[in-house]
């Protein structure tokens, strides 16, 4: 696809965001309860970020689709949506190391194939996880803590810390997803949180409407907690990778293949409602923009990617 193609569907699409429909039955509630975003104008100090992990839907497939994807797209229309987003390659594996690690290039490959960690495949890089803050990964259908196999709907391709052989804390902090109501529900909620849904409701199996009804059925519990209503919460809601596209392709500033771009939501009491970036963003600047909000030093290639903080007042 021309560059001038796809850059005309990708703001076609972000145009639809502004005429999508209200509510209807999966939207209702957030479209009558008050915006989470644009509710203080100067951003306060963010002791929590969360990330939310979707699977393999470029833009242009949730973007401006209303019958399939009510919730996310009046989520979107209701705080921030980054236009120019991509993900750092193909398949899986790869997306996740790199946005909780910076690893690029030829350190990335030993991922390609979507393996499971083993001594060939895992790394002994620093993490996010490991940066000093306090962390958990909620992993949705996950038989047991730091679960290193795949076990019915729980893919451990989509949790990270598993593969980080200098990490400490698997066993204590990548934990089965109910967790997180608990963690909310007693306003212990670590630092920085990695939700990752299983493999139905994260789209990956799953249909896009099974996924936006997720999400609208998860999201609200966060943002009606007192850790995101007492405005110390910043939420991020993004796609591992887009649809198609080949096996190590490098997709991190890649604007004419759609496989390479996805979209994604900033979610925060500072971010204005509606807000939109064209800035090329890419997961290394989520991983970026979520150590500065922490306080943390950037990782590998976070150190030079463009942050998300000043376009969506972080």
């Amino acid at each position: 696809m021309g560059r001038a193609l796809f850059l005309a569907l990708s703001a076609t699409a972000a145009l639809a965001v502004a005429a999508a429909p209200a509510a209807s039955s999966a939207t209702t509630a957030s479209a009558t309860d008050p915006s989470p975003c644009g509710t203080v104008a100067t951003p306060p100090t963010y002791t929590h970020v969360i990330w939310i992990m979707m699977e393999n839907h470029s833009f242009g497939d949730i973007i401006g689709n209303t019958t399939q994807a009510p919730y996310i797209n009046t989520l979107a229309g209701e705080c921030g949506l980054a236009t120019n987003y991509h993900n750092i390659s193909h398949p899986s594996l790869p997306n996740y190391v790199a946005m909780t690690s910076g690893l690029s290039g030829r350190a990335l490959k030993v991922f390609d194939s979507d393996c499971s960690p083993s001594k060939k495949c895992s790394t002994s890089a620093p993490s996010i996880f490991g940066q000093g803050e306090t962390w958990k990964a909620y992993e949705e259908s996950m038989p047991n803590n730091c679960a290193p196999a795949n076990s019915g709907e729980y893919a451990v391709r989509h949790n990270p810390p598993p593969y980080y052989t200098a990490l400490t804390g698997c066993a204590t902090n990548d934990v089965p997803y109910p967790q997180l109501a608990t963690d909310l529900a007693s306003n212990s909620l670590p630092a920085f949180s990695f939700i990752t849904p299983n493999l139905i409701d994260d789209m990956h199996d799953g249909t896009i409407a099974q996924g936006d009804a997720w999400l609208s059925a998860n999201v609200p519990t966060i943002l009606n907690s007192t850790e995101y209503t007492s405005g110390s919460t910043a939420v991020i809601i993004t796609w591992d990778e887009g649809a198609g596209g080949k096996s190590g392709e490098d997709c991190s500033t890649n604007t004419t293949d759609t496989s390479c771009l996805v979209a994604t939501l900033v979610i925060s009491p500072s971010t204005p409602a509606g807000s939109t970036s064209a800035t090329l963003f890419n997961h290394y600047s989520l991983l970026a923009t979520t150590e500065g909000l922490l306080g943390l030093p950037a990782l590998g290639a976070a150190r030079t990617a463009t942050t998300m903080t000043s376009a969506f007042n972080l």
